[in-house]
């Protein structure tokens, strides 16, 4: 969160305080973006995996502080709930073969954290949603116990001052409240880092926002919640309401922070970053020492804590990072992919969204007057919705745009522009075939996560639903074991 945060209580004075150093952290990057080879580097990728604990019944089990202090891993983490983990993947440069670099750590990981958690009589489950939750696993008593945790949730309360109605539809629509920002812990994600240089990072951006609906429609994994088949990827709508700060009778125009984006990217990084200053008061007013701007004059790189910590209360599923690692730098976060379910899935479609990212980069400035932004916004939703079956729109400059296709189609046609992305930044001919094939197979068999399961539910007959869901997950464990991709399930 880029702050160490001890504690959930703040004075008036001191959101003031934070309101202010926020914007000296802004001036700060502004003068550091304008010094001449500021993150300049090689193309690297990083990514974080969330996933959930469950127990021998196939539902949550509030483990993760034991799983933590078991296994001792850096790269693990605590995360929201009491049944959530995060394993942050090490870097890799993007040339050769870094989605197999990565797809072994993890292997390893789930591995290791699986046999850690079974010592506890738990099981590690990547999945976008787990389908066994309950409205007793979404509830504050099931939060970790973190004070940075405490301090969101009070931040979020202080400006909603109401419980959080969640209400989505679908086959079964769902509409009921929580009383803490707890039912958030239901998402779990896998997220991609990229590193850009900042002179390639709007057109990168840009490019990521329109990739992002095709590769969610491909990887969608969270069809069910509370035992309501909804959409295909409901964490989108989920988390959007989980920690909406909005007082929808009163504060109807402020933004949500969970957004898709406002607009594209005319400039470079600065823009984004300018808009979580502006367009967001701050959550979680913590502040730090240290004078950014002194540090830049004198030539340093500084942490800008502040606006780090700002940053992570504003959920954009494309999120811009800055890092002051290795002289100073600067990722876009992919965070739309959900997590699961095996790793060589993951890496599949990981790999998919990054090469269409590059891919498309390159041809922005000509398709953006061809494509207003809120076709861009309509796509990720729809996507979120229906995943393949999706009637989504994109540009063309070879007539009116913008035309009309499904997702599937499209998925398919990019494919040969995602494979000239990968092979732009070096990842190996054989990697780029394998994970595309993937993809590939995906489109051909009209399968996603989400797809598989809806038909394995659909298989077992008539059953009540809670036991349909937890002999999906046994079902699901099962499978993954397999190391296979879910086309072959």
């Amino acid at each position: 969160m880029g702050l160490s945060i001890d504690r959930s209580s703040f004075t008036v004075e001191e959101y003031i305080q934070a309101e202010a150093s926020l914007r000296e952290s802004l001036f700060a990057l502004e003068a550091l973006l304008e010094r001449p080879g500021f993150g300049v580097g090689e193309s690297s990728l990083g990514a974080e995996l969330e996933m959930s604990i469950v127990g021998s019944n196939a539902e949550a089990l509030p483990l993760n502080r034991e799983v933590l202090a078991e296994s001792r891993d850096p790269h693990l983490q605590l995360e929201l709930d009491q049944f959530n983990l995060e394993f942050n993947l090490s870097p890799v440069p993007s040339a050769g073969t870094p989605f197999t670099s990565m797809q072994n750590e993890l292997a390893g990981a789930l591995g290791e954290l699986g046999r850690v958690s079974s010592e506890f009589g738990g099981r590690i489950v990547p999945i976008g949603i787990l389908p066994t939750l309950t409205m007793d696993h979404l509830q504050k008593g099931w939060m970790t116990d973190l004070p940075r945790y405490h301090a969101l949730a009070a931040g979020i309360r202080r400006m909603r001052r109401e419980s959080i109605h969640i209400s989505i539809d679908g086959e079964e629509p769902l509409a009921t409240d929580f009383d803490s920002v707890a039912v958030e812990g239901a998402n779990t994600s896998f997220q991609i880092h990229l590193r850009v240089n900042p002179n390639q990072f709007a057109a990168c951006y840009n490019a990521a926002q329109l990739a992002t609906p095709l590769a969610l429609a491909v990887a969608a994994n969270s069809p069910y919640l509370l035992g309501h088949s909804l959409w295909d990827e409901t964490r989108i709508a989920l988390f959007k309401q989980a920690v909406d700060t909005r007082r929808h009778r009163h504060e109807w125009r402020r933004m949500a922070r969970v957004p898709f984006g406002h607009g594209w990217v005319r400039k470079g990084a600065l823009e984004l970053f300018s808009e979580s200053c502006h367009l967001y008061p701050v959550l979680v007013p913590a502040c730090s020492d240290v004078d950014d701007m002194e540090i830049v004059r004198e030539g340093g790189i500084p942490e800008l804590a502040e606006l780090r910590l700002q940053q992570s209360t504003i959920w954009n599923w494309n999120r811009p990072v800055y890092d002051s690692a290795d002289g100073g730098h600067l990722r876009i976060e992919l965070r739309a992919l959900p997590s699961g379910p095996a790793p060589i899935d993951m890496m599949a479609s990981a790999a998919y969204l990054v090469g269409l990212t590059i891919g498309l980069s390159h041809n922005m400035d000509a398709l953006l007057p061809a494509f207003p932004f809120r076709y861009a916004d309509y796509n990720f939703y729809r996507a979120a919705q229906s995943s393949l079956r999706a009637d989504l729109i994109w540009p063309t400059l070879n007539e009116t745009s913008p035309r009309e296709a499904s997702a599937a189609t499209l998925c398919r046609e990019m494919l040969p522009v995602a494979d000239e992305g990968l092979a732009e930044i070096g990842v190996d001919e054989s990697e780029r075939k394998t994970l595309l094939g993937i993809i590939r197979d995906r489109l051909e068999a009209q399968v996603t996560p989400a797809s598989w399961q809806r038909e394995t539910v659909k298989n077992m007959g008539d059953i009540p639903r809670d036991a349909a869901l937890r002999e999906l997950v046994e079902q699901y464990l099962v499978k993954i074991s397999t190391g296979q991709s879910v086309t072959e399930w």
